[in-house]
């Protein structure tokens, strides 16, 4: 039995505020080819198929469209579970209109089972189906021992033994018959994360060890972490499919995939990535000998079609002329900011009699590395601070 496991899609999500709904329906277009040579017979999707818990229409849309595509009119099973940025509910709210459709969503974590009958090879695919475990959605607490909850040790702990209960239950009734798997949104001890997730542990406490997860299961897809990864020291082959975009221009080095898994009863999974490219590349462009370099690079671009995080040396701020003619010259600018020499940061050190708006200016500059403050952002301050004193002079006693 062939599967594939994809997770953390975040539809919805922007970089900056500009918009990668082209680069997602890209993304799924790719996926349904995949899934198509690689005659996959289910798709695992190990949450955050949304980046928000009210995710924009577009994004709604374009996630229904990729459920009926990947199940190819119920050709192809499709398990989706919610991560920490699905709303539980909202995420599996078609469930009675996809039934025929083989298509199973699960929103809150269950005791129970995914059993799905897999025609073609005449086997049951069985699914230790976690969604994402947070406290709330468990509804049940992890302080019942009656340690303190600032005791971060303690709750770590008792996460970690509510979780091995989890999966204990999930897969007891598993059949050595059948195909066994196991899939969650959580985050597992030792793997590597990237500023692109946020975090759904506070403090270590919704950390889950690796010995923790199901021991009689051929593989165990997961989601949150961002960077396609192993997790080391688990009982049977364990792996987080990662984005298939990078989100951060700190996950520029991060090859995306999608992993295909064979599986049979009562053996161990074969794994094999196969690389996606239907996202923008994220890259940062440093030019160091000014804005000469920049326009020397603008002109032997031939990659117009990424986005870029710009930083240019300089020894004086950037005019407001320079900044508009390179964002014209390359769209997918996303950022533009000057690293001034150490000592002309100086320049910009508080002095008495200074206007309020200049002085914030100056604070704007230091604070962002050289960037002016746009007309708008001056005038919000300007606002909020009118606002301020409007109050201030309301409380005062008359």
């Amino acid at each position: 039995m062939r599967l594939l496991h994809t997770a953390d899609w975040h539809f919805g999500r922007t970089l900056e505020g500009r918009d990668r709904t082209s680069e997602h329906v890209a993304f799924i277009d790719e996926l349904v080819n995949i899934a198509d040579e690689e005659a996959v017979d289910a798709v695992l999707i190990a949450g955050d198929v949304y980046d928000s818990s009210n995710p924009p229409a577009v994004a709604e849309e374009l996630y229904y469209e990729s459920l009926s595509r990947l199940s190819d009119g119920g050709k192809r099973a499709v398990a989706v579970i919610a991560g920490n940025h699905d709303q539980p509910e909202r995420l599996a709210a078609a469930r009675p209109l996809i039934r025929n459709e083989r298509i199973h969503m699960l929103g809150l974590p269950d005791e129970a089972p995914m059993s799905i009958w897999i025609p073609a090879h005449s086997e049951t695919l069985n699914i230790a189906a976690l969604p994402y475990p947070s406290e709330s959605r468990l509804k049940i607490s992890f302080t019942e021992t009656g340690e303190s909850v600032t005791e971060d040790v303690a709750y770590q702990q008792t996460y970690d033994q509510r979780i091995r209960e989890l999966f204990n239950k999930l897969s007891k009734s598993f059949s050595t018959n059948d195909v066994n798997v196991a899939m969650s949104h959580i985050y597992v001890s030792g793997g590597a994360s990237t500023d692109s997730e946020r975090p759904i542990e506070v403090g270590g406490a919704y950390t889950v060890k690796p010995q923790s997860l199901p021991s009689n299961v051929s593989y165990t897809a997961l989601g949150h972490l961002h960077r396609p990864q192993w997790v080391h020291h688990a009982p049977t082959p364990t792996r987080y499919s990662g984005s298939p975009l990078a989100f951060s221009f700190n996950d520029t080095a991060v090859s995306k995939s999608v992993t295909i898994v064979d599986a049979k009863p009562s053996t161990e999974a074969t794994i094999k990535e196969v690389p996606l490219s239907s996202g923008k590349p994220l890259v940062k462009v440093r030019a160091k000998n000014g804005l000469e370099e920049v326009y020397k690079w603008l002109e032997e671009a031939n990659k117009l079609d990424e986005w870029v995080d710009l930083s240019i040396h300089s020894d004086h701020t950037l005019k407001p002329d320079d900044i508009g003619k390179i964002r014209r010259a390359h769209p997918g600018i996303v950022t533009i900011r000057a690293v001034l020499p150490e000592e002309s940061m100086h320049h910009y050190e508080e002095r008495k009699d200074v206007p309020i708006d200049e002085l914030f200016r100056q604070f704007y500059v230091k604070r962002t590395g050289g960037a002016e403050p746009e007309q708008e952002v001056m005038q919000l301050f300007l606002s909020l601070l009118d606002d301020e004193s409007t109050e201030h002079r309301k409380a005062e006693p008359s």
